[in-house]
Protein backbone atom coordinates (compact mmCIF):
# COMPACT_ATOMS: atom_id res chain seq x y z
CA UNK A 1 0.00 0.00 0.00
CA UNK A 2 1.33 3.19 -0.66
CA UNK A 3 1.81 6.09 1.35
CA UNK A 4 -0.48 8.54 0.44
CA UNK A 5 -3.26 5.68 0.27
CA UNK A 6 -1.69 4.56 4.26
CA UNK A 7 -2.31 8.16 5.43
CA UNK A 8 -5.69 8.66 3.86
CA UNK A 9 -7.03 5.83 5.93
CA UNK A 10 -5.18 6.66 8.91
CA UNK A 11 -6.06 10.50 8.39
CA UNK A 12 -9.15 10.38 10.03
CA UNK A 13 -7.31 9.37 13.82
CA UNK A 14 -4.43 10.81 13.32
CA UNK A 15 -6.13 14.12 12.45
CA UNK A 16 -7.69 13.99 15.79
CA UNK A 17 -4.91 12.84 18.01
CA UNK A 18 -4.81 9.48 18.06
CA UNK A 19 -2.56 7.18 16.93
CA UNK A 20 -2.23 3.76 15.01
CA UNK A 21 -0.60 1.82 18.03
CA UNK A 22 -4.03 2.94 20.20
CA UNK A 23 -1.80 4.33 22.49
CA UNK A 24 -3.69 7.44 24.38
CA UNK A 25 -2.19 10.78 24.10
CA UNK A 26 -4.79 12.72 26.02
CA UNK A 27 -6.46 13.07 29.60
CA UNK A 28 -9.99 13.05 31.13
CA UNK A 29 -9.34 16.78 32.48
CA UNK A 30 -11.22 19.40 29.81
CA UNK A 31 -11.03 23.20 30.03
CA UNK A 32 -13.97 25.28 29.30
CA UNK A 33 -12.70 26.12 25.79
CA UNK A 34 -11.85 22.69 24.60
CA UNK A 35 -13.35 21.70 21.36
CA UNK A 36 -15.35 18.28 20.74
CA UNK A 37 -13.36 16.28 17.84
CA UNK A 38 -14.32 12.80 16.32
CA UNK A 39 -12.29 11.18 18.75
CA UNK A 40 -14.54 12.13 21.43
CA UNK A 41 -17.28 10.23 19.97
CA UNK A 42 -15.38 6.87 18.95
CA UNK A 43 -15.56 4.88 21.68
CA UNK A 44 -11.95 5.07 23.45
CA UNK A 45 -10.51 7.11 26.28
CA UNK A 46 -11.48 10.08 25.17
CA UNK A 47 -15.00 9.64 24.49
CA UNK A 48 -15.26 7.77 28.41
CA UNK A 49 -13.90 10.80 29.20
CA UNK A 50 -16.16 13.25 27.93
CA UNK A 51 -18.73 11.29 29.43
CA UNK A 52 -17.58 11.33 32.59
CA UNK A 53 -16.26 14.91 33.07
CA UNK A 54 -19.76 15.88 30.74
CA UNK A 55 -22.93 14.19 30.42
CA UNK A 56 -22.57 12.02 33.75
CA UNK A 57 -22.21 15.72 35.93
CA UNK A 58 -25.43 16.67 34.05
CA UNK A 59 -27.67 13.68 34.25
CA UNK A 60 -26.13 11.03 36.89
CA UNK A 61 -28.90 11.64 39.83
CA UNK A 62 -28.83 7.58 40.60
CA UNK A 63 -26.54 7.14 44.01
CA UNK A 64 -25.31 3.76 43.16
CA UNK A 65 -26.72 2.62 46.87
CA UNK A 66 -30.04 3.39 45.07
CA UNK A 67 -31.81 -0.32 44.99
CA UNK A 68 -33.65 -1.54 42.03
CA UNK A 69 -31.62 0.99 39.28
CA UNK A 70 -29.28 0.57 37.14
CA UNK A 71 -28.52 4.07 35.99
CA UNK A 72 -26.17 6.02 33.99
CA UNK A 73 -23.59 6.24 36.49
CA UNK A 74 -22.84 3.03 35.46
CA UNK A 75 -21.66 3.55 32.05
CA UNK A 76 -22.81 0.53 31.06
CA UNK A 77 -25.11 -0.79 27.39
CA UNK A 78 -28.32 0.49 29.32
CA UNK A 79 -30.10 1.51 32.07
CA UNK A 80 -32.28 -1.05 34.04
CA UNK A 81 -35.13 -0.64 36.41
CA UNK A 82 -36.56 -3.53 38.59
CA UNK A 83 -40.00 -3.57 38.26
CA UNK A 84 -41.04 -7.09 40.27
CA UNK A 85 -38.80 -9.76 40.64
CA UNK A 86 -37.73 -8.93 36.89
CA UNK A 87 -35.57 -5.65 35.31
CA UNK A 88 -36.34 -3.17 32.75
CA UNK A 89 -33.47 -2.93 30.88
CA UNK A 90 -33.88 0.49 28.54
CA UNK A 91 -31.15 1.30 25.80
CA UNK A 92 -30.89 4.42 22.91
CA UNK A 93 -28.15 4.94 20.02
CA UNK A 94 -27.51 7.12 17.46
CA UNK A 95 -26.06 6.12 14.01
CA UNK A 96 -23.73 7.62 11.96
CA UNK A 97 -21.53 5.87 9.30
CA UNK A 98 -20.34 6.68 5.94
CA UNK A 99 -20.74 5.42 3.16
CA UNK A 100 -24.37 4.77 4.54
CA UNK A 101 -24.02 1.21 2.57
CA UNK A 102 -21.02 -1.33 3.12
CA UNK A 103 -20.52 -4.87 2.30
CA UNK A 104 -22.84 -7.34 4.55
CA UNK A 105 -25.26 -3.91 5.54
CA UNK A 106 -26.67 -0.18 6.06
CA UNK A 107 -26.68 2.67 8.44
CA UNK A 108 -30.87 1.00 8.86
CA UNK A 109 -29.20 -2.82 9.87
CA UNK A 110 -26.54 -1.68 11.80
CA UNK A 111 -29.14 0.73 14.14
CA UNK A 112 -31.82 -2.06 14.37
CA UNK A 113 -28.69 -4.26 15.53
CA UNK A 114 -27.14 -2.24 17.55
CA UNK A 115 -30.14 -1.12 19.71
CA UNK A 116 -30.88 -5.03 20.06
CA UNK A 117 -27.53 -6.64 20.90
CA UNK A 118 -26.75 -3.39 23.60
CA UNK A 119 -30.50 -4.85 25.49
CA UNK A 120 -28.83 -8.56 24.92
CA UNK A 121 -25.27 -7.60 26.55
CA UNK A 122 -27.54 -7.07 29.60
CA UNK A 123 -29.33 -9.79 29.79
CA UNK A 124 -32.42 -8.78 27.64
CA UNK A 125 -32.66 -10.70 24.60
CA UNK A 126 -36.33 -10.82 24.61
CA UNK A 127 -37.57 -6.92 22.99
CA UNK A 128 -40.58 -5.69 23.62
CA UNK A 129 -40.06 -2.86 21.49
CA UNK A 130 -38.08 0.17 19.64
CA UNK A 131 -38.00 3.14 18.34
CA UNK A 132 -36.83 4.59 15.60
CA UNK A 133 -36.07 8.40 14.56
CA UNK A 134 -34.59 9.72 11.04
CA UNK A 135 -33.57 12.54 10.11
CA UNK A 136 -32.09 12.92 6.07
CA UNK A 137 -30.36 15.13 4.74
CA UNK A 138 -32.15 17.06 1.50
CA UNK A 139 -31.76 15.92 -1.73
CA UNK A 140 -30.86 12.53 -0.01
CA UNK A 141 -32.45 9.69 -2.69
CA UNK A 142 -35.84 8.15 -1.92
CA UNK A 143 -35.04 5.03 -3.14
CA UNK A 144 -31.83 5.01 -0.71
CA UNK A 145 -34.50 5.76 1.68
CA UNK A 146 -36.78 3.19 1.22
CA UNK A 147 -33.41 0.68 1.06
CA UNK A 148 -32.61 1.51 4.39
CA UNK A 149 -36.23 1.16 5.54
CA UNK A 150 -36.37 -2.20 3.97
CA UNK A 151 -33.22 -3.45 5.59
CA UNK A 152 -34.36 -2.03 9.46
CA UNK A 153 -37.80 -4.15 8.75
CA UNK A 154 -35.45 -7.56 7.71
CA UNK A 155 -33.51 -6.88 10.62
CA UNK A 156 -36.13 -6.73 13.23
CA UNK A 157 -37.52 -10.14 12.08
CA UNK A 158 -34.63 -11.81 12.38
CA UNK A 159 -34.36 -10.24 15.94
CA UNK A 160 -37.74 -11.03 16.70
CA UNK A 161 -38.91 -7.06 16.99
CA UNK A 162 -40.87 -4.52 16.76
CA UNK A 163 -40.60 -0.92 15.95
CA UNK A 164 -43.40 0.64 17.99
CA UNK A 165 -42.85 4.50 17.68
CA UNK A 166 -41.05 6.54 15.75
CA UNK A 167 -40.31 10.15 14.42
CA UNK A 168 -38.58 11.95 10.75
CA UNK A 169 -36.84 15.28 10.48
CA UNK A 170 -35.20 16.52 7.24
CA UNK A 171 -32.68 19.02 7.28
CA UNK A 172 -31.30 21.24 5.17
CA UNK A 173 -28.80 20.65 2.28
CA UNK A 174 -25.02 20.39 4.16
CA UNK A 175 -26.65 20.68 7.37
CA UNK A 176 -26.24 16.90 8.22
CA UNK A 177 -24.43 14.07 6.36
CA UNK A 178 -26.92 12.09 4.26
CA UNK A 179 -28.60 10.42 6.76
CA UNK A 180 -28.75 10.00 10.88
CA UNK A 181 -30.57 7.04 12.80
CA UNK A 182 -31.67 7.03 16.21
CA UNK A 183 -33.01 4.00 17.72
CA UNK A 184 -34.04 2.43 21.53
CA UNK A 185 -35.12 -0.45 22.74
CA UNK A 186 -36.64 -2.01 25.96
CA UNK A 187 -36.92 -5.13 27.42
CA UNK A 188 -37.49 -7.29 30.70
CA UNK A 189 -34.87 -9.74 32.01
CA UNK A 190 -35.28 -11.93 35.10
CA UNK A 191 -31.41 -11.90 35.34
CA UNK A 192 -29.38 -8.52 34.95
CA UNK A 193 -25.82 -8.68 33.70
CA UNK A 194 -23.41 -5.78 33.69
CA UNK A 195 -20.29 -5.06 32.51
CA UNK A 196 -18.33 -5.06 35.37
CA UNK A 197 -19.06 -8.36 36.95
CA UNK A 198 -15.92 -10.28 36.66
CA UNK A 199 -14.19 -12.15 39.02
CA UNK A 200 -10.46 -13.53 39.21
CA UNK A 201 -10.49 -17.20 37.38
CA UNK A 202 -12.94 -16.32 34.80
CA UNK A 203 -12.73 -16.57 31.36
CA UNK A 204 -13.05 -14.54 28.14
CA UNK A 205 -15.06 -15.65 25.05
CA UNK A 206 -14.89 -13.89 21.76
CA UNK A 207 -18.35 -14.78 19.86
CA UNK A 208 -16.65 -14.82 16.38
CA UNK A 209 -14.20 -13.68 14.45
CA UNK A 210 -12.98 -9.79 15.54
CA UNK A 211 -12.47 -6.25 13.12
CA UNK A 212 -14.63 -7.62 10.57
CA UNK A 213 -17.02 -4.56 10.11
CA UNK A 214 -14.38 -1.74 11.10
CA UNK A 215 -11.85 -3.02 8.04
CA UNK A 216 -15.01 -4.06 5.66
CA UNK A 217 -16.58 0.03 6.16
CA UNK A 218 -12.47 1.25 5.91
CA UNK A 219 -12.40 -0.86 2.80
CA UNK A 220 -15.47 0.30 1.02
CA UNK A 221 -14.88 3.91 2.02
CA UNK A 222 -11.18 4.15 0.37
CA UNK A 223 -11.76 2.14 -2.32
CA UNK A 224 -9.46 -0.61 -1.65
CA UNK A 225 -9.23 -3.68 -4.32
CA UNK A 226 -9.01 -6.15 -2.77
CA UNK A 227 -8.91 -10.46 -4.01
CA UNK A 228 -11.08 -11.64 -0.77
CA UNK A 229 -13.62 -8.96 -0.65
CA UNK A 230 -14.70 -8.25 3.58
CA UNK A 231 -17.68 -7.91 4.48
CA UNK A 232 -19.03 -6.47 7.44
CA UNK A 233 -20.36 -9.00 10.66
CA UNK A 234 -23.58 -6.61 11.31
CA UNK A 235 -26.10 -9.28 12.72
CA UNK A 236 -28.50 -9.23 15.91
CA UNK A 237 -27.08 -11.37 18.08
CA UNK A 238 -29.87 -11.75 21.08
CA UNK A 239 -30.47 -15.29 19.91
CA UNK A 240 -26.92 -16.19 20.15
CA UNK A 241 -26.81 -14.68 23.73
CA UNK A 242 -30.35 -16.58 24.61
CA UNK A 243 -28.71 -19.38 23.70
CA UNK A 244 -26.12 -18.81 25.69
CA UNK A 245 -27.67 -17.73 28.97
CA UNK A 246 -30.33 -20.89 28.55
CA UNK A 247 -27.07 -23.53 28.54
CA UNK A 248 -25.94 -22.10 32.63
CA UNK A 249 -28.05 -19.20 33.34
CA UNK A 250 -25.68 -18.04 36.18
CA UNK A 251 -22.48 -18.74 33.93
CA UNK A 252 -22.29 -15.24 32.13
CA UNK A 253 -20.87 -12.98 34.57
CA UNK A 254 -20.08 -9.58 32.63
CA UNK A 255 -20.65 -9.06 28.83
CA UNK A 256 -19.84 -5.92 26.27
CA UNK A 257 -20.31 -5.79 22.79
CA UNK A 258 -17.35 -4.53 21.17
CA UNK A 259 -17.87 -1.40 18.83
CA UNK A 260 -16.38 1.88 18.57
CA UNK A 261 -12.99 1.08 19.80
CA UNK A 262 -12.87 -3.24 18.80
CA UNK A 263 -12.28 -5.46 21.60
CA UNK A 264 -9.63 -3.66 23.31
CA UNK A 265 -11.52 -0.63 24.15
CA UNK A 266 -14.08 -3.25 26.15
CA UNK A 267 -11.26 -5.28 27.61
CA UNK A 268 -10.06 -2.03 29.25
CA UNK A 269 -13.23 -0.97 30.65
CA UNK A 270 -14.39 -4.33 31.58
CA UNK A 271 -10.81 -5.07 33.31
CA UNK A 272 -10.95 -1.12 35.00
CA UNK A 273 -14.53 -1.96 35.90
CA UNK A 274 -14.16 -5.18 37.48
CA UNK A 275 -10.47 -4.47 39.28
CA UNK A 276 -9.24 -7.60 37.61
CA UNK A 277 -6.40 -7.78 35.53
CA UNK A 278 -7.26 -9.48 31.83
CA UNK A 279 -4.25 -11.79 30.11
CA UNK A 280 -5.44 -12.13 26.33
CA UNK A 281 -3.93 -15.25 24.52
CA UNK A 282 -2.93 -13.72 20.70
CA UNK A 283 -3.26 -17.49 19.64
CA UNK A 284 -6.66 -17.64 20.64
CA UNK A 285 -8.08 -14.57 18.78
CA UNK A 286 -10.20 -15.35 15.93
CA UNK A 287 -9.12 -13.32 12.81
CA UNK A 288 -9.83 -14.10 9.47
CA UNK A 289 -7.27 -14.15 7.25
CA UNK A 290 -8.54 -11.05 4.86
CA UNK A 291 -9.04 -8.94 8.02
CA UNK A 292 -5.36 -9.71 9.20
CA UNK A 293 -4.02 -9.03 6.00
CA UNK A 294 -4.95 -5.79 5.86
CA UNK A 295 -4.03 -4.88 9.29
CA UNK A 296 -1.43 -5.62 8.34
CA UNK A 297 -1.30 -3.31 5.45
CA UNK A 298 -2.45 -0.23 7.13
CA UNK A 299 -1.00 -0.79 10.51
CA UNK A 300 -4.23 -0.79 12.69
CA UNK A 301 -4.41 -4.01 15.21
CA UNK A 302 -7.86 -6.36 14.47
CA UNK A 303 -7.91 -5.70 18.34
CA UNK A 304 -8.92 -1.75 17.81
CA UNK A 305 -10.97 -2.66 14.92
CA UNK A 306 -14.83 -1.74 15.51
CA UNK A 307 -17.01 -5.40 15.57
CA UNK A 308 -21.31 -4.54 14.85
CA UNK A 309 -22.58 -8.75 15.36
CA UNK A 310 -19.98 -10.09 18.15
CA UNK A 311 -19.41 -9.94 21.93
CA UNK A 312 -17.02 -10.62 24.73
CA UNK A 313 -18.18 -12.56 27.35
CA UNK A 314 -16.56 -13.27 30.60
CA UNK A 315 -17.55 -16.55 31.95
CA UNK A 316 -16.51 -19.00 34.95
CA UNK A 317 -13.99 -21.01 34.54
CA UNK A 318 -16.47 -24.36 35.48
CA UNK A 319 -18.88 -23.51 32.48
CA UNK A 320 -16.34 -22.34 30.08
CA UNK A 321 -16.36 -25.27 27.67
CA UNK A 322 -20.26 -25.80 28.09
CA UNK A 323 -20.93 -22.01 27.14
CA UNK A 324 -18.31 -22.33 24.27
CA UNK A 325 -20.07 -25.42 22.81
CA UNK A 326 -23.43 -23.49 23.03
CA UNK A 327 -21.97 -20.77 21.26
CA UNK A 328 -20.10 -23.01 18.46
CA UNK A 329 -23.72 -24.79 17.49
CA UNK A 330 -25.47 -21.49 16.48
CA UNK A 331 -24.70 -20.00 13.03
CA UNK A 332 -23.23 -16.62 14.52
CA UNK A 333 -20.89 -18.35 16.74
CA UNK A 334 -19.38 -21.13 14.96
CA UNK A 335 -16.00 -19.23 15.29
CA UNK A 336 -16.23 -18.26 19.06
CA UNK A 337 -13.15 -18.60 21.20
CA UNK A 338 -12.00 -18.13 24.62
CA UNK A 339 -8.83 -16.05 24.30
CA UNK A 340 -8.67 -15.29 27.79
CA UNK A 341 -8.58 -15.00 31.92
CA UNK A 342 -9.36 -12.69 34.59
CA UNK A 343 -6.70 -12.15 37.27
CA UNK A 344 -5.67 -10.81 40.76
CA UNK A 345 -2.21 -9.26 38.94
CA UNK A 346 -2.31 -6.03 37.40
CA UNK A 347 -5.93 -5.09 37.83
CA UNK A 348 -7.20 -2.70 35.43
CA UNK A 349 -4.39 -3.47 33.23
CA UNK A 350 -5.03 -5.56 29.77
CA UNK A 351 -2.15 -7.79 29.09
CA UNK A 352 -1.05 -9.34 25.33
CA UNK A 353 0.32 -12.75 25.67
CA UNK A 354 2.09 -13.47 22.12
CA UNK A 355 3.56 -16.74 22.74
CA UNK A 356 7.12 -15.34 22.44
CA UNK A 357 6.43 -13.06 25.39
CA UNK A 358 4.20 -10.54 27.38
CA UNK A 359 3.35 -6.80 26.51
CA UNK A 360 0.56 -4.52 27.69
CA UNK A 361 -2.57 -3.83 25.52
CA UNK A 362 -2.94 0.00 25.57
CA UNK A 363 -6.58 1.78 25.29
CA UNK A 364 -7.45 3.06 22.59
CA UNK A 365 -7.56 7.07 22.48
CA UNK A 366 -10.39 6.87 19.54
CA UNK A 367 -11.69 4.74 16.91
CA UNK A 368 -8.81 4.81 14.00
CA UNK A 369 -11.66 4.57 11.41
CA UNK A 370 -14.27 7.52 12.88
CA UNK A 371 -17.82 7.51 11.50
CA UNK A 372 -17.98 4.08 11.72
CA UNK A 373 -20.64 3.37 13.42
Amino acid sequence: MNNDLRRAVLDGSERNGSSASGVGMGSHAFAKDDRITLKHGAGGRAMRGLIETAFLHAFATDPPQLAGVHGLAAMDDGGAVRIGDRWLVLTTDSHVIQPAFFPGGDIGRLAIAGTVNDLAMMGATDVLGLTCSVIVEEGFLRRDLERILESMRETCLEADATVLAGDTKVMGKGEIDGIVINTAGIALTSRLITDCGLRPGDRLIVTGTIGDHGMAVMATRHGLALDTPLESDVAPINGLIRAALAADPTAVTAMKDPTRGGVASVLHEMASKGRVGIVIDERALPVRTEVRGISELVGIDPLLVANEGKAVMAVRADAAERVLETLRAHPLGRAAAIVGVCTEERPGLVVLDTGFGRRLVAEPEGELLPRIC
